[in-house]
């Protein structure tokens, strides 16, 4: 091989570089063009007057890289790339217990599709990163100034692609594509950042997929953390300062340049570069501080940048930065985790640990003081922080160290027994603890298959995947006992998934409001734990305040924060004594970005109820769930009000009746509510009900008729119509609206056609008998009989807006018990068993408690027993008077067994009446006759009906004396 003689000082390496690309391919075009290109990049990086300091994010090598230039260097003003307008918050880092992550929030945005929000970035720092040591320096420096100068978190999303899909929460593509999820551990603590997009300094991989498979494949390894570990981490660890820039630049020039052409993700990190530069020239020129003293820090991959802004003495104009749109963004810090960090940039599950395992070795074993921030919160021991008395560096010209570092062969380190000893010992203690059945004969055979695959890839040293492989391979079995498998007991034993903390003074004023206002619960609610708090309101009134801030918090916080295990809050009811499991420490994430939202969860709820009824997606059910909310947890009348208004308004607009069932139910109960404890009911109720009758009766004709409107929407409009009927009569509204609506409604649908006839009932116009006659001819009709229990499920259904049909709807379906033949009834029984369970679940036990008042209590009776619908058939032409004579029966019975309030009406009108004996009464027509009857010889009901002056003249009488 010829060697080019080149000037400079990579003028050897280039031309060995080039010859070498011409004997293996034949041709120094393609290869040699790429392979003398990444030794520019390395020269001209090298060669910048403003020193570039590249690294990886989350890289041992890197952090230690940079304590020890820190010390040497000293500079006077480090360049971090990170996002401009997340400086401020560094400082709060002291609060806190790493990992945590810088954040940026918007849920009001403006300038941005609205699908995207909200939006939310994170940019995670660890202890055991490069960033976290130039930010401690600078921040526990005197007289060194810290300069973020990447895009702002605003950019991040103007430069984003608005085609792109998103999701709803803010993971709207981040513009370096670091979010990308990858095959890290699902579980809480992996979802610590939600769905947040990823900021980091140095995301250094492969963008060309052959690559990276071709890396991995002759690695003999599965991921690309673990080959990163293994061939870059590691040799770098004890590596020089030279040797470590010349290197990382290498590798980002070599991933850069291999990269597919044409990608958006390169044009956005070039517009990010251009931005850097143009941010360090204004700031130098504005400061004018010596580039001397400064430092550049940068990921590997945008140290080797080639765009035209790159370098001090570049003549190329400053890069046009685009102004921030109106979105307005909170920024806060939130807890993160190693999980966290790998489940967001597609680490491999316990890279982040086995990083923090190795820096900590590594700052012992070089006695390196690392850089921590006054009063920071961590489990390691503090080192010495501040200047050294190492005197700083000359700057000296630059040498060739990567020919030598990449023709040296790899320092192999020997087997470390102990070491490897300790963790087979260890992960068999721990897998027993989790229910394995482990023995020391599986520590010794994790010892030996560690020792034996790292062989196989061609390692002198087991590393803690080779170990964490053998673990799983020896320990492993079909079924996990316990909630964590082998893989997973080996990433707590080599580092631990570490969780971050915010501490209390870097809390948003909601969270530190939330937490000051749980103090007399007594516990320590910034554990992780979940802990149990006893609430007597009896005998201490004070903790109502208490027990209304969990509720909201029950309402606002995810499901498991906050939860109920005894209490509860309903309309009208609050619960004398109350218990709640608390994990607010554990969900300190969702805690913080409540408090972006507003400075007290109250008028966070109040923003949330505002937004959920004026969105585009609002519907009238959701506006009265809104209501009963305002109603339960918040004591504001004019936002009840103002939310039942908005329910009117909705309920007018609404076109489809999908949401009647709901909308019953949730009036029904506000109504009741107001009955019980206000003297009128509020005009937007009373609104309400007068636009539901309006609405309903319009839509009832065309609903009834279409074939996408099912029985229980339609069940219940009829429902709302007769239930609300008095209360929307009182109130100015004209019955024949429903009369006309029945009159115009002719559905096909056997269960509508059924429901019609129940309406028809109820308002008088279909009798009992007649509608008795109709059954009989359906089920005599050998046509219609298989589609009976569609008939049945519409008179289940109809037994929400015409309860008075239970006995009749019994009656119907014993008769076709009674009546059908086998070969008929067999089959058609689980068609009704089906049909009743998917249609009426609600409204079967009305149905079965009226069959329990039919029916005979017990089985020797059911021999004599009767059915009333059998023993006095009512009489042909007489009119249908059993519905209306039954309630007559009962009212007559009950007043002869409690005659205290006939007795007081009596005595208030002056009269010292009797009462009649109650003898045995014959039946009335059309009814069977009742032994607890009070007879009436006179017809007393017909008489008074033809009179009813008397009536009228007795009612005065008693108001007056009210």
């Amino acid at each position: 091989m010829t060697v080019s003689t080149v000037a400079g000082p990579f003028g050897a390496l280039r031309g060995q570089l080039t010859d070498a690309a011409a004997a293996f391919t034949g041709s120094a075009d393609a290869l040699g063009a790429i392979l003398a290109g990444i030794v520019d990049d390395v020269d001209r990086a090298l060669g910048e007057r403003l020193e570039i300091f590249p690294v990886c994010h989350h890289s041992p090598a890197s952090a230690l890289a940079m304590v020890r230039r820190l010390r040497a260097k000293q500079p006077r003003v480090i360049y971090l790339e990170l996002c401009e307008d997340l400086q401020p918050l560094l400082g709060e880092l002291r609060n806190c217990r790493l990992p945590v992550a810088v954040q940026a929030f918007a849920s009001e945005l403006s300038g941005f599709p609205a699908d995207w929000g909200p939006l939310s970035v994170v940019a995670p720092v660890t202890e055991a990163s490069a960033e976290y040591q130039a930010i401690a320096y600078a921040l526990e420096t005197p007289g060194v100034e810290l300069v973020l100068v990447d895009r702002s978190t605003d950019h991040v999303f103007q430069w984003s692609p608005r085609h792109q899909q998103t999701d709803g929460s803010g993971a709207a593509g981040p513009a370096d594509g670091s979010g990308a999820a990858g095959p890290a551990a699902t579980g809480e603590e992996s979802g610590l950042h939600g769905d947040a997009v990823g900021v980091e300094i140095g995301d250094l991989r492969p963008g060309f997929a052959e690559l990276e498979a071709y890396l991995l494949h002759h690695g003999k390894v599965r991921h690309w953390s673990e080959w990163w570990d293994q061939y870059v981490e590691r040799p770098l660890a004890d590596a020089d300062h030279d040797t470590y820039r010349q290197v990382m630049v290498l590798i980002g020039s070599l991933f850069r340049r291999l990269r597919p052409t044409g990608e958006d993700r390169l044009d956005r990190d070039e517009d990010r570069e251009r931005y850097m530069w143009t941010r360090m020239r204004q700031h130098l020129a504005t400061s004018g501080v010596d580039p001397a003293d400064c430092l550049y820090v940068c990921g590997a991959f945008h140290a080797a940048s080639r765009v035209e802004q790159f370098g001090l003495d570049s003549t190329a104009a400053d890069f046009e930065i685009t102004p921030r749109t109106d979105t307005r963004w909170r920024y806060g810090l939130i807890p993160s985790s190693h999980s966290a960090i790998e489940a967001q940039f597609g680490l491999a599950p316990g890279s982040v640990s086995i990083a923090a395992a190795t820096w900590t070795k590594a700052v012992s074993r070089h006695g390196l003081s690392p850089y921590r921030l006054d009063g920071q919160r961590t489990a390691t021991s503090r080192g010495r922080r501040g200047r050294t008395t190492t005197a700083p560096s000359p700057a000296g010209p630059v040498s060739d160290r990567l020919t030598g570092f990449l023709a040296a062969a790899p320092d192999l380190d020997g087997l470390d027994e102990a070491e490897l000893r300790g963790w087979c010992v260890d992960i068999v203690r721990l897998a027993r603890r989790n229910g394995y059945l482990a023995s020391t004969a599986d520590a010794i055979a994790v010892f030996e298959t560690s020792v034996l695959l790292a062989g196989l890839r061609n390692r002198a040293r087991p590393t803690p995947y080779d170990f964490a492989d053998a673990a799983v391979t020896c320990i492993e079995k079909d079924v996990v006992p316990g909630r964590r498998d082998v893989r997973r007991l080996c990433e707590i034993l080599l580092g631990g998934d570490r969780i971050g903390q915010v501490g209390y003074d870097a809390l948003p004023p909601l969270a530190r409001d939330v937490l000051d206002r749980l103090q007399p619960l007594g516990l320590a609610l910034e554990k992780r734990t979940v802990q149990r708090a006893l609430l007597d309101l009896a005998a201490q009134p004070e903790l109502g305040r208490c027990s209304d801030l969990l509720w909201i918090l029950r309402h606002l916080l995810p499901p498991a924060a906050v939860r109920p295990i005894m209490g509860e809050r309903r309309l009208g009811h609050r619960s004398v004594q109350e218990s709640w499991d608390l994990a607010l420490g554990r969900h300190q994430r969702a805690l913080i970005e409540l408090g972006y939202e507003g400075v007290t969860v109250e008028q966070v709820l109040e923003q949330r109820l505002r937004r959920a009824v004026r969105g585009p997606d609002a519907t009238a059910s959701g506006a009265l769930a809104a209501v009963e909310d305002a109603i339960r947890l918040l004591d504001s009348p004019r936002l009840v009000d103002e939310l039942g208004a908005r329910a009117v308004d909705l309920l007018a607009a609404e076109r489809t009746v999908d949401d009647a069932p709901d909308v019953l139910r949730r009036i029904r109960r506000l109504l009741a509510h107001y009955r019980a404890t206000a003297p009128t009911l509020p005009p937007w109720c009373a609104a309400f009900v007068t636009t539901g009758y309006a609405h309903y009766c319009t839509l009832l004709p065309t609903a009834i008729a279409a074939e996408e409107t099912g029985v229980r929407q339609v069940g219940a409009m009829l429902g709302f119509l007769f239930s609300m009927e008095g209360l929307a009569l009182s109130l100015g509204c004209d019955r024949s609206q429903l009369e006309l609506a029945v009159g115009q409604s002719h559905p096909t649908a056997p269960a509508k056609v059924a429901l019609l006839w129940a309406g028809q009932h109820q308002l008088g116009l279909l009798p009992l008998a007649d509608l008795r006659a109709r059954c009989a001819e359906l089920l005599a009709n050998p046509l219609v009989v298989p589609a009976f229990p569609q008939y049945l499920a519409g008179f289940v259904h109809a037994l929400e807006p015409v309860p008075t049909l239970a006995p009749f709807v019994v009656e119907t379906m014993s008769t076709a018990f009674a009546r059908l033949p086998d070969p008929v009834l067999l089959p058609w029984l689980p068609t009704l068993i089906t049909t009743l369970r998917d249609q009426g679940p609600e409204l079967v036990p009305l149905l079965i408690r009226e069959a329990g008042r039919t029916f005979p209590e017990a089985l020797p009776e059911l021999d004599s027993w009767v059915p009333p619908w059998v023993a006095s058939p009512p009489r042909p032409g007489a009119g249908d008077k059993r519905v209306v004579a039954a309630p007559r029966r009962r009212v007559g019975v009950l007043l002869a067994a409690h005659p205290e309030a006939v007795d007081a009406i009596a005595a208030l009108l002056g009269h010292d009446g009797g009462w009649l004996p109650v003898t045995d009464a014959p039946a009335d027509p059309g009814g069977v006759a009742d032994p607890g009857d009070v007879a009436d010889p006179g017809g007393v009901a017909a008489l008074l009906a033809t009179h009813p002056d008397t009536l009228e003249a007795i009612a005065a009488r008693v108001v007056g004396q009210a």
